[in-house]
């Protein structure tokens, strides 16, 4: 009763705030929009590059993230409850079918064809990664935002060290360099395990170890791809028996608990990726996996940065070489009010210039225009390992049921590469029991 004329009142001011700052948005008036993600460095950079959208478009942008270990906990409840907290959302690229099918993301296609955005303007990779469900077709849910992938930071000063140099090669018989094999990583952070450099004793790596949300996989899949592992039979659909516990990935889930117990600092037993870069801007290890987001802060830290550190992408194991993608699009919310605006943003982040600013602040753009631009690998130091790096990626699952099949696996590499419980083999047999009766249950089997 009564709420009316407030109601009309405070659009009516907002709309003439819009026109007095000649701003007025095609929404007729500028509307409040958040937007939800990570808390982590590149939201910082977002919310930089955003002021531009706020300044062109007249509407308000605010922002809710989350730190990572209660990122997907925090926003899967807030999408299965039909919340209307977020208008726009960065979501983890293995929400995309779950998102899809329970009608949480608005589907973008003809919003996508009405404004001549195009996904072959984008990393293939990412498309197929942040945006399409079902996997391999042209039904689009978000626009790929955030390009990520697994790499490694190292300690160039400490490798291009002579006498280190000298000894590496005569124990090993080649040169102390970034590794370009799994061999040769973990050669090199045993090499580095327990040295002492420059009177403080060092470790050889730090990896993924963590078990509450996603680490451990996230790490380990890093050995598994490249030693042969694979999430189903390619000729048939959740036909796990043989792929997710071939000889190759039971050798590769080997090769993971090994690299821990050669070659990781004491206490490393739970790590993700907010350890694992304060481990090595610290000056604990020799070397760092991290996904790429972490570069532009390497580079920018007066311990490791301005040359002292060096980059490369996952190395070669017996059957190839792979990287876990990491990464996210942007999706408009089913449950927004505000979803004209919200698309508006998705506009004007698609644009080139906007895309090559994103990259400038620290963003990853997976746009081909600006990842193919001729100056882009020599822009920044880790830019080339980025590019070869995103051209080997796999993901995980993306099934609806992303969030068991996670917890799954986390509990079974965990328990075998750092608790040291049964086999590899043991772990994945066990991995291919808990998958088979989550897809039964979900009736895919």
């Amino acid at each position: 009763m009564g709420g009316y004329p407030t109601m009309k009142k405070q659009l009516t001011t907002t709309a003439v705030s819009a026109i007095l700052a000649g701003t007025i948005s095609s929404a007729a008036f500028a509307e409040d929009l958040t937007l939800c993600w990570a808390a982590w460095d590149p939201a910082n950079a977002l919310i930089e590059l955003s002021k531009d959208f706020e300044s062109q478009s007249g509407h308000n942008m605010n922002f809710e993230f989350v730190p990572w270990p209660n990122f997907a906990d925090r926003m899967l409840n807030e999408l299965n409850s039909g919340g209307k907290l977020c208008d726009l959302m960065i979501g983890d690229s293995q929400w995309i079918g779950g998102s899809a099918e329970n009608g949480h993301y608005v589907k973008l296609n003809e919003f996508f064809d009405a404004n001549s955005i195009t996904m072959d303007d984008f990393i293939p990779a990412t498309v197929t990664g942040y945006s399409e469900w079902p996997k391999n077709t042209p039904n689009y849910y978000a626009l790929p935002a955030f390009g990520d992938v697994v790499g490694w930071s190292y300690r160039k000063d400490w490798f291009d060290r002579p006498e280190l140099q000298s000894e590496f090669m005569d124990k090993h018989g080649y040169k102390l360099d970034a590794p370009k094999t799994l061999a040769e990583l973990k050669d090199i952070a045993a090499f580095f395990q327990g040295r002492d450099i420059d009177g403080k004793t060092v470790y050889g790596a730090s990896l993924y170890t963590e078990r509450g949300s996603e680490g451990i996989t996230m790490g380990a899949t890093n050995a598994l791809y490249n030693f042969g592992f694979e999430y189903e039979n390619p000729e048939k659909p959740y036909d796990l028996e043989g792929f997710v516990n071939s000889d190759g990935a039971v050798a590769g889930l080997e090769y993971y608990k090994e690299l821990y117990d050669v070659g990781t600092p004491p206490g490393s037993s739970n790590w993700y990726m907010g350890e694992n870069i304060d481990a090595y801007r610290s000056g604990q290890v020799a070397m760092s996996m991290g996904f790429a987001f972490v570069w532009p802060g390497v580079e920018a830290d007066e311990n490791v940065g301005s040359g002292r550190s060096g980059y490369f992408p996952n190395p070669a194991g017996p059957a190839g070489q792979f990287a876990q993608l990491g990464g996210q699009g942007i999706s408009v919310v089913a449950y927004s009010d505000k979803q004209d605006a919200a698309l508006e943003y998705i506009k004007w982040f698609s644009q080139q210039q906007v895309q090559a600013k994103w990259w400038e602040l620290g963003g990853y753009s997976a746009l081909k225009s600006v990842v193919e631009d001729p100056g882009f690998a020599s822009s920044q130091p880790y830019a080339q390992t980025f590019l070869d790096s995103m051209a080997i990626v796999k993901d995980f699952w993306a099934e609806p049921a992303y969030a068991e099949l996670l917890l799954a696996m986390q509990a079974r590499l965990h328990n075998y590469a750092i608790a040291g419980d049964g086999t590899a083999k043991e772990a994945l047999d066990g991995l291919v029991k808990d998958w088979t009766e989550i897809f039964e249950d979900e009736g895919k089997l």
